[in-house]
């Protein structure tokens, strides 16, 4: 029998945007459609290391207390509702870091009438080979100085802190904006070698972009952190609700603090080389709960 399920017009447009964004990049696997008594949930059957995709759940009745367990992580997800349908709209994924391929349980439950129904599912999650990148930097570039280390680990705990930030307003849309026009100089999940030495993938893109030019925020948000890192140099951490995060390195200026709210398309600084970078250019990372994702599938042209 075909289910149907019913989407308002407020989601319709973010649904097309992913499927757009599945059929030209190729990042994800087609959805599937499965319901319980009173809920209606389209999510994928299969995914990949280091891919996002999204899940949507729906009701023709009173939804309430939507989260989604995923990763070993509880995720509230804003319900909204328009007209007779409550629905929900969360974007999860896994990271090329430290996420390994195999079958990994999605769980969503939603309160409905006054009683929680709970409906679980299994995802394939796909290994990718990611292409390898061999750098030969001055090694003073590779390993840092004794005196930075504590340094180091503080900004780390500071951008970890960033990175975990799960508010319950969800401000992005899809597609997301494209933080700026430049190509793509480095994608997601390089494997970098070092001097001969294998290090941590690349679990952002770096966009070329001259000395100056501007950045925008990818979506609407607030800002969580405004800060100068050893290795990410000037920097910027905007959270768009729900556990989304993006993040904007080596910029030249900072033109946002931590607190202020920001638009979509908004200027918040400007390209640069600071931090550890042999050259002008733009790291943009996507953080879904704190696993780094290839943002590439939800931006726009």
């Amino acid at each position: 029998m075909i289910q149907l399920v019913r989407i308002s017009g407020r989601l319709r447009g973010i649904l097309a945007a992913v499927a757009a964004a599945i059929l030209f990049f190729a990042a994800a696997f087609p959805p599937a459609l499965s319901s319980s008594a009173s809920l209606n949930i389209v999510a994928p059957r299969e995914s990949a290391v280091g891919r996002p995709f999204l899940v949507y759940v729906s009701s023709m009745s009173n939804m309430t207390g939507l989260t989604i367990s995923w990763g070993g992580k509880m995720i509230p997800v804003e319900v909204r509702r328009e007209g007779d349908i409550s629905e929900g709209v969360a974007l999860l994924g896994t990271d090329v870091g430290n996420s390994a391929p195999g079958t990994k349980k999605l769980e969503i439950s939603a309160g409905i009438d006054g009683s929680v129904e709970t409906v679980s599912r299994e995802v394939q999650v796909a290994s990718v080979e990611y292409p390898v990148q061999r750098l030969t930097l001055p090694e003073a570039m590779v390993t840092p100085p004794k005196v930075v280390l504590e340094r180091i680990s503080r900004e780390r705990e500071e951008s970890s802190s960033a990175l975990a930030a799960v508010s319950p307003e969800r401000k992005w849309d899809l597609p997301m904006v494209r933080p700026v026009p430049g190509v793509t100089t480095s994608p997601y999940g390089f494997r970098r070698i070092l001097n001969g030495q294998p290090r941590s993938p690349h679990r952002g893109v770096d966009y070329r972009a001259k000395e100056g030019d501007p950045v925008m925020s990818c979506a609407a948000g607030t800002v969580l952190l405004s800060a100068d890192h050893y290795y990410a140099g000037e920097c910027l951490y905007v959270d768009h609700g729900n556990g989304v995060v993006s993040v904007y390195m080596h910029l030249s200026s900072r033109m946002v603090s931590a607190g202020d709210q920001v638009s979509a398309g908004d200027v918040i600084g400007l390209a640069g080389r600071t931090g550890r970078v042999t050259g002008p250019h733009l790291h943009f990372g996507l953080s879904l709960q704190g696993s780094m994702v290839d943002p590439e599938p939800l931006l726009g042209k």
